[in-house]
């Protein structure tokens, strides 16, 4: 029996140490990227075009979104999701400190890509020049970088129009343009990406 016990209080104590560590964590934000339905026997033929991530739920209803940058480090690739492969959406980030406006579409391989931009001090409806940004690239797979602090990307320009939308919310066309200095580095390795540019249009909901 003394074994046992010996065995059962070291277990104990082990859950206690985890609990209190996960509790002192802080906590990480939730960011989703498009869900895959079904492959289809089409969809993995050799020469098809792999767009299985589609939702379909588009960005702005009138096909006028946009997001185009250009990246370089561990991956290289030029982006231009337009129309009905581009899906993005928008909101006041959490803490009250600017904007978050996000967009996803088709990464490397064909497979889903997610760009989040933090905009610092931007507000509902403000133009605004030279905003600091946040910004983080979520691939499928969980590889995720992120420029870990607003100081490495600049939004050179920003716009918002009003779009009709629900009674209950406030819909905004935002637009803007920027570059970034420094890397966004990859969590858990030394991988980085430099996004040298950026420019898009989508939507941000109150």
């Amino acid at each position: 029996m003394k074994p046992l016990m010996a065995v059962a209080a070291a277990l104990w104590v082990s859950a206690v140490v985890l609990t209190k560590a996960a509790q002192a964590a802080p906590p990480q934000p939730v960011i989703q990227l498009p869900q895959h339905p079904a492959t289809t026997a089409a969809s993995s033929a050799p020469d098809a075009s792999d767009s299985s991530w589609h939702t379909g739920h588009g960005c702005l209803a009138d096909g006028t979104g946009y997001f185009r940058a250009r990246i370089g480090g561990a991956l290289t690739m030029d982006v231009n999701w337009k129309g009905a492969e581009l899906e993005c959406s928008g909101e006041a980030r959490p803490d009250g400190s600017g904007l978050r406006v996000s967009f996803a579409g088709p990464g490397p391989g064909g497979k889903p890509m997610r760009v989040v931009f933090g905009v610092g001090s931007a507000r509902e409806g403000r133009a605004g020049r030279e905003l600091p940004t946040n910004l983080t690239a979520l691939f499928e797979g969980g590889r995720i970088f992120a420029t870990r602090g607003d100081d490495k990307c600049t939004m050179d320009q920003l716009t918002q129009h009003p779009l009709p939308g629900p009674s209950a919310a406030r819909v905004w066309r935002i637009e803007g343009r920027g570059f970034c200095v420094a890397p966004a580095n990859a969590l858990g390795s030394k991988a980085h990406i430099l996004i040298s540019r950026f420019d898009f249009a989508g939507r941000i909901e109150f």
